[in-house]
């Protein structure tokens, strides 16, 4: 598949496709906050998958089955990659562009250890029989805070509002 422009943002989809295929991850930025309730929206998917081989092999495979390629401004399709674990075990962060929107890998999101770290308060969220593993609040306002990216500080004071209203109503 070309990409000659974006395609339309589907989440559920991409979210479907990698738990078909078995991936470990946990869905992180700003969609994890739009799943805690955030009205800010995002026109992308962002996880954080597990390291271990057969983990990547099979996020491998979910990148190949979503047409996956590197998101560039001066691309608008991207370039392709080697889309293998081998590939997938050699960096930090991957922003893509997939048949199914855009999907950002981050192995070790801001603030956080990863994988490992944000299981540990990890929340469950059904999205119509689709039961998907979410950071909790607190970590994506950590990782956010960490980020020190403009967008994530703007972003602060609602998440921050919305988890105090959480503890309140607790």
């Amino acid at each position: 598949m070309t990409l000659d422009r974006a395609p339309r943002f589907q989440p559920d989809a991409m979210l479907r496709v990698l738990e078909r295929h078995g991936v470990h991850y946990v869905v992180i930025g700003g969609l994890a906050a739009t799943l805690h309730g955030s009205p800010l929206r995002t026109g992308d998917a962002d996880i954080c998958p597990a390291r271990d081989q057969a983990n990547l092999t099979r996020l491998a495979a979910v990148l190949v089955e979503m047409s996956a390629r590197i998101r560039a401004p001066d691309a608008p399709g991207g370039p392709s990659f080697a889309c293998d674990a081998a590939l997938l075990s050699s960096v930090q962060l991957l922003n893509l562009t997939t048949g199914l929107g855009e999907l950002g890998i981050a192995f070790q999101p801001a603030g956080t250890e990863g994988y490992e770290d944000l299981l540990r308060h990890v929340e469950r969220n059904d999205l119509d029989g689709l039961v998907v593993p979410v950071a909790s609040l607190e970590d994506v306002i950590r990782s956010k805070r960490a980020a020190g990216r403009a967008k994530d500080a703007a972003a602060l004071p609602t998440l921050e509002t919305l988890l105090s209203m959480r503890k309140r109503s607790s």
